[in-house]
């Protein structure tokens, strides 16, 4: 008999009655050239920061006023824990929101687990991109997630479309 309650009580781990839920995300980076050959398409992990946590706790709250993310900033430094670490404003780089950013939610692992984000630069110059971030508003705001690589150097013409998925699971 004790067995069996036991089972009863704990056996729920097994079948998914008690959940561990963690933000984890990627990124995509596909550039094209402006006659659309394919130059890069990269993908990789990304880092979820403290403040971008503290701030989806925040959403799930009435009580809590909270702004949703919707920007995506490319820079040619390394990012910190709050910030781009220099976050480009030229050739084509600035930072792009609103209507220029379509969110929507897909499914990774159940459905419409993921926050999806995906922007479009078009360059005017060149720029040698080393980070990438989602942020809330247009200027300074907190910054969700983010991630540093290997640069990705652009040129005039040149599109580079960014697709950052954040998987809530």
């Amino acid at each position: 008999m004790f067995n069996r309650i036991i089972s009863f009580l704990f056996g729920g781990v097994r079948r998914g009655m008690f959940d561990n839920c963690k933000l984890s995300g990627e990124i995509n980076l596909l550039l094209k050239d402006k006659n659309g050959k394919v130059k890069l398409n990269r993908t990789i992990k990304n880092t979820i920061t403290d403040a971008g946590k503290a701030a989806l706790a925040g959403l799930l709250l009435l009580d809590v006023s909270g702004t949703a993310f919707d920007c995506i900033a490319i820079g040619v430094g390394s990012p910190s824990a709050t910030a781009l670490g220099s976050e480009s404003t030229t050739n084509g780089g600035t930072r792009r929101g609103g209507a220029d950013v379509v969110g929507t939610r897909v499914t990774t692992t159940v459905a419409n687990d993921t926050a999806q984000f995906v922007t479009t630069f078009t360059f005017t110059g060149a720029l040698a991109i080393t980070e990438e971030g989602i942020f809330q508003v247009s200027t300074g705001s907190i910054m969700l997630a983010s991630q540093s690589f290997a640069a990705v150097n652009v040129g005039d013409g040149d599109i580079l479309q960014i697709t950052h998925k954040v998987k809530v699971a």
